[in-house]
């Protein structure tokens, strides 16, 4: 594949480098793939760390975590990964009109290490500031290495565009795999703190390839496209500051009362998730500049907007609900070899490695057949398959309620039908919020996209903070009916979704 790319690149006229795409590739690659082995490493034991020595660990599992229930650990990490995912936005924000792309990745790297080595040092205080560093920084660089990625090419209808974001898309992959092997392990049987610390050595490899091997980037990158006005930067900045007293002076005067729980700051970070992308997509929907036939577009997008919604609050329980079934109610051993919990988060991006090229080849097969499924169908299908997997949950929920360990294979399959419905959903999700974006907010539509992920995990967080038992029967039955039922749904309008959709397919 390297020889042909490279030679392919060569007829083109292009230079010589990393498997036939501009050096910069490799630097990003590299970048990426740290920063992804960093975050899915810690994000392995964030969970089983926040259960630790409390009422819902594992038996014989190690002490030294905070000792929290189930449903504080799984309501913190599903705030926790949803505010990833809503710094999307003002990360994209701040590379627009404040630092670059280039500067604002460099910056997030480093809050990201910063966080990571905040989670080392022991202690309730550390922990909440260390995982508000992480996601802050997450979310900065979440939104501006692959706009980095593009300014590699020379514009969309460079030929090699496509392989160099797979390419990039194998980075991320490749890093989260090893992630739960090596920090996992090293956190969950040895030293919680010390896995948290791998962490931050993993994000300081990735930052220290970002700058020294920055001149191979394009100085398109360094550039500000829009820069704010000295106005609109004071405007910014008093803003800014008015929020921030007022923050402080509520929590001040709670603090003061003797008020103050932890729900305090989960519970307005939560329905801040909920509320910011329905507001935003209302301010798209109510723009007077848009046309008919976009405004149509963007009500169409609103059915795609919901069910990734569901999607997501279902799929990434595979951090926090299935985490907890994998610790305390699943064998660690599987074909007689050790199988700690936090290996299962290596599953996903496994499968996704290997099943992605088989699903685009399977498309591609259909096309040529004229039996390609459309964004609909194929929407429709991920939310199936990924309310099937929590059905399949109930088998193995059953089985462990006696006291008996299951087998690995029961969540293995789980992961894998899971993996199978974000292969269905996921890509097909980014590319259709690119076609069915309006003009004036092309940029901005991708950053909605990811506010559907917020969305679902603030609902899971949300599910939490009221006592719902998420590991129980009951409403993981719930949820797989939510999502069967929506895919159903979805399938069903799909007439009337396709006419708002107007000529897009």
């Amino acid at each position: 594949m390297a020889s042909s790319l490279t030679k392919d690149s060569a007829e083109l006229g292009y230079e010589k480098t990393f498997l036939g795409h501009p050096r910069g590739l490799a630097t990003l690659f590299m970048t990426e793939m740290w920063e992804r082995f960093s975050y899915y490493g810690m994000r392995a034991l964030l969970v089983l760390y926040l259960v630790s020595g409390g009422v819902d660990a594992a038996t014989g599992s190690q002490g030294g975590g905070l000792a929290m229930t189930a449903a504080t650990a799984t309501a913190i990490y599903s705030v926790y990964v949803s505010m990833v995912y809503l710094m999307a936005m003002p990360g994209g924000w701040f590379g627009d009109r404040v630092w670059g792309a280039r500067k604002t990745v460099a910056i997030a790297a480093s809050v990201i290490m910063l966080g990571h080595v905040s989670l080392a040092i022991p202690g309730q205080a550390m922990f909440f500031v260390g995982l508000a560093l992480v996601a802050v920084g997450s979310g900065l660089l979440k939104a501006n290495i692959s706009t980095m990625v593009g300014h590699l090419y020379k514009g969309a209808d460079d030929p090699r565009r496509d392989g160099g974001f797979t390419l990039f898309y194998i980075g991320i992959n490749l890093g989260a795999f090893f992630a739960p092997l090596v920090i996992g392990t090293v956190g969950e049987k040895v030293n919680w703190h010390l896995g948290f610390a791998l962490a931050a050595v993993g994000m300081g490899l990735g930052l220290a390839v970002f700058l020294a091997f920055g001149k191979t980037l394009n100085p398109k990158s360094s550039e500000v496209p829009n820069p704010l006005t000295a106005a609109e930067r004071k405007a910014v900045i008093t803003k800014v500051a008015v929020v921030a007293v007022l923050v402080a002076v509520f929590y001040g005067a709670v603090v003061a009362f003797g008020m103050y729980t932890l729900n305090w700051a989960m519970v307005p970070i939560t329905l801040a998730g909920l509320i910011i992308p329905v507001a935003v997509l209302a301010r798209i929907k109510r723009d007077k500049d848009l046309t008919s036939g976009e405004k149509s577009r963007v009500t169409g997008y609103i059915w795609f907007f919901v069910a990734a919604a569901i999607f997501w609050m279902i799929y990434d329980q595979g951090g926090s609900t299935l985490s907890l079934f994998a610790d305390a109610k699943t064998s660690d051993t599987i074909f007689g070899l050790g199988f700690p919990a936090t290996w299962y988060q290596s599953l996903n991006p496994l499968f996704v490695m290997a099943l992605a090229p088989i699903f685009a080849w399977l498309w591609l097969w259909l096309a040529r057949k004229n039996q390609e499924p459309n964004t609909i169908v194929k929407f429709a299908m991920g939310l199936v398959l990924v309310g099937a997997s929590f059905f399949v949950f109930i088998v193995p929920m059953n089985m462990a309620g006696g006291g008996d360990k299951v087998s690995p294979m029961w969540l293995v399959s789980i992961y894998m039908i899971q993996t199978i419905g974000e292969l269905c959903l996921s890509p097909v999700g980014l590319s259709v919020t690119t076609k069915m974006a309006p003009q004036k907010y092309a940029s901005q539509m991708m950053g909605v996209w990811f506010l559907a992920v917020t969305a679902g995990d603030c609902t899971t967080g949300l599910l939490s903070i009221a006592g719902v038992d998420l590991n129980g029967t009951g409403i993981i039955a719930m949820q797989a009916t939510l999502a069967v039922a929506a895919g159903f749904a979805i399938y069903m309008y799909r007439k009337k979704v396709q006419g708002l959709m107007g000529s897009v397919h």
